[in-house]
């Protein structure tokens, strides 16, 4: 069972990047998700989850606005739009799971699964 992110990269203040997060291994589709991100010399901090079927979704202040999670469980993947990208989102964005719970959750306590981190960097 794996959770793969992709999508960072270098970009421009001001730019925009989606990170996407494949789950192999079995379905995910009942699962509630997450994006978490540690900026560097910081602790890990929640971005943004959603439910199980995506009907519910919340943020973390610095992203409302800016930032839009989304999935796709037709192919077991989860999505995080961000736009208006600031030098201050440079961090590496990990996906999560909870198999627990289909709820959209904010806590890193309740996912179990984590993807490998996807590296943002944004220049000012």
């Amino acid at each position: 069972v794996q959770l793969q992110a992709s999508g960072g990269g270098l970009v421009q203040a001001g730019s925009s990047l989606r990170l996407s997060c494949v789950g192999s291994g079995r379905t995910f589709s009942t699962d509630g998700m997450a994006w978490f991100r540690r900026a560097p010399g910081k602790g890990r901090e929640f971005v943004a989850s959603i439910n199980w079927n995506g009907g519910s979704q919340y943020y973390a202040d610095s992203a409302k606005g800016r930032f839009t999670i989304s999935r796709d469980n037709d192919k077991n993947t989860l999505y995080l739009e961000m736009s208006n990208l600031k030098p201050e989102d440079t961090a590496v964005y990990y996906c999560a799971a909870s198999q627990r719970t289909g709820w959209s959750r904010t806590m890193a306590s309740e996912y179990e699964y984590w993807g490998q981190g996807t590296l943002v960097t944004v220049s000012s």
